[in-house]
């Protein structure tokens, strides 16, 4: 019964966090909140006590939250900024292990160089999703936002293969590069393939059942939930990379969505509960990290010995120094980058070479690798002995700088990534993604009005008078509808704002009818008039009108 209420405690704690971040007087990002109230539940007048289970976090956690992360990374996006994605999570990464590796062995000499190594590979992944907590939505320019993302989904694979190879090093004592490389290769490439073969095999097997036994939506969200867990054991069971699975397996969801047949029902479900599971084990995994705070801090002590007998506040400068060191080695690596693009650009004659840089944005760019969940789980997975049956040299000084490095780097990038992002202009991003969601709504209202003329002219063939008359003041009303959404995307501003208030009339009436609708249907079940499922299914239908209807009104480039 135990693991039960812990589970049902941090059930609740992750609700209260997200409460308590809404209503705090200050801002904060979520995760920090999340971490202090961790914490605090770890303390003896609570006295909450979990033991940390690496291999089991990362096989809970970390598969759904990657997999909902590639679903709904843009895909077009995704490949055309596949350059300075991989120069970040690739490139980066081994530049991140070599010289924070160095850095922490030449500050710590205590910490030999594998180990030291070790301790740079495990920081070396970010978290993208604890940088939109801290920045809030829309304030990136769109292709940081994508590019962070992609970095984020493809160097927890790197990092953790790289920081598996560093920890084998500080084992077995020898280490090759050529090795190294080739099984980084087919490690990542085998993952990837895993997690496609994987993700369009339960597409395949969704579809038979659709066909079998109708779109039933609890199986196919079951089945759903599955593919994640699915994609990362398989990888892992054949030694390849699991993380790179469960992204794969995300990342090829939206094509096999369009070609599963399954109903709107099914979808919504799917997301809703994806979107759920993703808040419910971000917020957990940073509970967890706080849980483990109170027990890393107590053995401060044992931590500066083992450090050289120094004193214990040195361990905490040793915290700020690493997140300083890996800050700069970030903007060093993305001012380098950008300096060899438009080198290349001027080589081929482009205009590169004559734009400025913007120190403003890489900055952003070195403060936005945020430390995260995958980094705990990875820090705690060092093993406890060496080969010779010997104590792991420095673990516990490992995982405390770790630990110190993931909290250091939020509070860091909650006190300036906000403060350089003020007054950052956006304006040519907005422009052209209003200009494209204009072109689309457009040809899908253009779509529309050819299909229902369409329709009209057969339905009406064989009918008498009384239904033609009635079929063609139903289109009729159908077709001003969508002519209406239609002179909302005219160039013409007066078309434009005849349109919008047509629509916003006809939003607020549909809003009046449906609360009117939910008022007569709980007054209806209150009189015992009808049963609780006949409450339940009209309510899920008024409910999904009104969301709707808001999702409309709020919708970008909506103009009242």
């Amino acid at each position: 019964m135990e693991i039960v209420f812990t589970v049902l405690i941090l059930l609740l704690a992750v609700a209260v966090s997200g409460v308590v971040a809404r209503l705090a007087p200050f801002k904060l990002p979520l995760p920090l909140f999340q971490i202090a109230l961790g914490a605090v539940l770890a303390l003896p007048m609570f006295g909450l006590r979990i033991s940390f289970d690496p291999e089991l976090f990362l096989l809970l956690f970390i598969p759904p939250l990657l997999f909902t992360d590639g679903w709904r990374m843009p895909k077009r996006e995704f490949f055309r900024l596949a350059r300075p994605i991989l120069a970040l999570a690739l490139g980066l990464v081994m530049f991140t292990v070599v010289g924070v590796g160095y850095f922490i062995h030449w500050m710590i000499p205590v910490i030999s160089l594998p180990s030291a190594f070790a301790l740079a590979a495990v920081l070396s992944p970010t978290d993208a999703v604890a940088v939109s907590s801290i920045v809030g939505k829309g304030r990136l320019p769109a292709s940081m936002q994508h590019v962070l993302e992609g970095e984020a989904l493809m160097n927890d694979a790197s990092g953790l293969v790289a920081f598996k190879f560093a920890i084998a090093a500080v084992i077995t004592g020898t280490f090759s590069l050529l090795d190294a490389s080739i099984s980084f290769v087919l490690i990542a490439a085998g993952g990837v393939a895993v997690g496609l073969i994987v993700a369009w095999g339960f597409g395949l097997i969704r579809r038979k059942i659709i066909e079998w036994a109708g779109d039933e939506p609890g199986i196919q969200v079951v089945l759903l939930l599955l593919i994640p867990f699915t994609a990362y054991i398989f990888a892992e069971h054949f030694g390849l990379s699991g993380i790179l699975g469960a992204v794969a397996a995300g990342m090829l969801m939206p094509y096999l969505e369009t070609a599963g047949g399954e109903s709107a029902a099914t979808r919504l479900q799917g997301r809703s509960i994806m979107t759920m599971l993703e808040f419910v084990f971000n917020g957990m995994s940073f509970l967890l990290l706080g849980l483990q705070l109170p027990g890393i801090v107590s053995l401060a002590h044992m931590d500066a010995k083992m450090a050289g007998n120094v004193p214990v506040w040195h361990l905490f400068v040793y915290i700020v120094a690493i997140t300083l060191a890996l800050v700069v080695l970030r903007f060093v690596w993305v001012w380098i980058n950008l300096r060899m693009r438009r080198f290349a650009s001027a080589l081929r004659g482009q205009s590169g070479r004559n734009r400025k840089f913007d120190l403003r944005l890489i900055s952003i760019t070195a403060l936005s690798g945020v430390r995260g969940a995958i980094t705990l789980a990875g820090v705690m997975s060092i093993p406890l002995l060496l080969k010779e049956h010997t104590p792991f040299p420095a673990r516990d000084l490992l995982i405390f700088l770790a630990t110190g490095v993931i909290v250091c780097s939020l509070l860091l990038g909650s006190l300036l990534l906000p403060w350089m992002l003020k007054d950052l202009q956006l304006d040519a991003e907005v422009k052209r993604r209003r200009a494209e969601e204009m072109m689309a709504r457009l040809r899908l209202s253009e779509a529309a009005v050819r299909s229902i003329e369409t329709a009209q002219e057969r339905i009406g063939m064989n009918l008498d008078e009384n239904d033609l008359a009635l079929l063609t003041e139903v289109s009729g009303s159908l077709l001003a509808t969508y002519r209406m959404r239609m002179n909302a995307e005219s160039d013409s501003e007066e078309t434009q704002r005849a349109a919008n208030r047509f629509k916003q009339f006809e939003r607020e009436l549909r809003l009046e009818a449906i609360r009117a609708e939910r008022l007569e249907v709980h007054y209806l079940r209150a009189e015992q008039r009808i049963n609780d499922e006949t409450f339940l299914m009209l309510i899920n239908q008024i409910d999904m009108a009104e969301t709707w209807l808001l999702g409309s009104l709020n919708a970008p480039g909506q103009h009242h």
